[in-house]
């Protein structure tokens, strides 16, 4: 091992309070229930703290998305700790270009299933999921759509780590 492999930091995952999410803001005005929200934890990772959302109040369920698996690992612990997170499980991806997710809740839908089931299974509200449906029209090669949030998009600028909550 190099001294400079060494030497190097490992980051540590940590929770902190819902409101330090960068996306807390764009959950909030979206769900059916905003004070989900607020019963959430942002997971900071590196510099950008995400929020994850408990389940409760129609909310069925709900994930996040981690490139690493021992970022996965360590997400899963923190979420341990905190009420509203039952069932936690991590989903290991065996493929390069897919990542590791940490589940809670109720069991994942299958891909298939629409927008508004995917929109209800995670607590949006019914204006949010109505919005989204019209703002992402299906064509032939977005037939399979997923939502998408200011979370899901940062793993474009950061690839280590995304949430859908």
């Amino acid at each position: 091992m190099s001294t400079a492999t060494a030497s190097r930091a490992r980051p540590h995952a940590r929770l902190l309070p819902p409101r330090d999410a960068f996306d807390y803001d764009y959950f909030r005005e979206r769900l059916a229930v905003p004070s989900l929200a607020d019963a959430g934890v942002a997971v900071a990772l590196f510099r950008i703290p995400v929020l994850a959302v408990p389940v409760g109040s129609g909310r069925r369920g709900g994930y996040a998305s981690f490139e690493q698996l021992v970022h996965a690992v360590e997400a899963r612990a923190l979420l341990s700790t905190v009420p509203g997170f039952p069932n936690l499980r991590i989903r290991w991806s065996p493929y390069r270009d897919t990542r590791h997710t940490v589940e809670w809740g109720e069991p994942g839908l299958p891909w298939w299933e629409s927008d508004e089931v995917f929109g209800s299974f995670y607590g949006y509200s019914d204006s949010a999921i109505a919005a989204f449906v019209r703002d992402h029209s299906q064509t032939p090669s977005s037939k399979f759509s997923e939502p998408c949030s200011p979370t899901a998009q940062s793993h474009l600028t950061s690839p280590n780590v995304s949430l859908r909550t």
